[in-house]
């Protein structure tokens, strides 16, 4: 499993969801974008429906729709009832899951001691690869 720490600065959560799920769904795969927070899963969808110009991501919130047919799901917690193969955790709390094929930990000043410890807890795990992304001159650039 590959695990993709992104340090927010610039872009909002919201936003980077909307690009990292354009690139998912782009290459044929389901998403799950996770957040305890109520608000936060709402701007997450709001930006997803408008991600574009003329381009929309659908999505859904957990247990409103038929989950298993919705290419992106938003949940406050790790049902993966539309079998995604990636997950974003957007407010920077990691959950550990299996199933996943890569996973996605948004973290900001406010939780970035979390990531650290997280960080540091899948340090030398078998068949885990983690890298760092932060953001520079608007353009995410991969760190570590």
């Amino acid at each position: 499993m590959k695990v993709d720490f992104w340090q927010l600065s610039r872009d909002p959560a919201e936003k980077v969801c909307a690009l990292i799920a354009e690139r998912v769904l782009g290459s044929g795969e389901r998403m799950l974008v996770v957040s305890a927070d109520a608000e936060q899963r709402e701007a997450i969808s709001k930006s997803l429906w408008k991600s574009g110009p003329t381009s929309f991501l659908a999505n859904e919130e957990a247990g409103t729709a038929d989950d298993t047919r919705q290419p992106v799901l938003i949940a406050a917690d790790l049902q993966n009832a539309n079998g995604a193969t990636h997950v974003i955790y957007a407010d920077g709390h990691w959950r550990d899951a299996d199933g996943f094929a890569r996973s996605f930990l948004l973290f900001d000043d406010t939780t970035v001691e979390q990531a650290r410890a997280t960080w540091r807890s899948l340090d030398g795990k078998d068949g885990l690869e983690r890298a760092f992304f932060r953001q520079e001159d608007g353009r995410w650039i991969k760190v570590a």
